[in-house]
């Protein structure tokens, strides 16, 4: 695994073929119709399972190579600590924690740490853009409504 001092842009020989790869294996991906499939690499004839997730996941990492971007990948673990999920949000970790009191996001207490499943917090904020699209829409309506706001 790279480390920080490790992580270089990708020269322009290894942009083009990244982006070649990229365009191939963008084509071939959308075609699969199952959640896991077989790759072969040419060198050594060595067919290995993968799954197709893991395929497109490569797919933007030779987009972005190709792009002339620095590529890091770091594990996430299923539950964050209430400092990272606030991070995710966007807010403070009081007012994360506030949210957490009022029973909004389920989570479990280990000693006097609480631990929340990354997941329920994707899930919140997505609900939170939800929320925030239709009140934006319910404010338009009534600028218009007002003749404040020409459509």
């Amino acid at each position: 695994m790279l480390v920080l001092d490790e992580i270089k842009i990708p020269t322009k020989l290894e942009q083009l073929v990244a982006l070649k790869s990229y365009l191939s294996l963008a084509s071939v991906v959308e075609t699969i119709r199952s959640e896991q499939t077989e790759i072969e690499i040419e060198e050594t004839k060595s067919k290995i399972s993968i799954p197709v997730s893991a395929l497109k996941m490569l797919g933007d990492i030779l987009k972005a190579m190709g792009e002339g971007k620095s590529i890091s990948i770091i594990p996430v673990s299923n539950e964050v600590t209430t400092q990272r999920a606030a991070e995710i949000l966007g807010c403070s970790r009081p007012h994360f924690v506030k949210i957490l009191e009022e029973g909004k996001i389920p989570f479990t207490k280990i000693g006097k740490h609480r631990r929340i499943l990354l997941e329920d917090v994707l899930q919140f904020k997505e609900l939170m853009k939800e929320e925030q699209k239709k009140h934006l829409i319910e404010m338009m309506n009534l600028d218009e409504a007002i003749g404040l706001y020409d459509s």
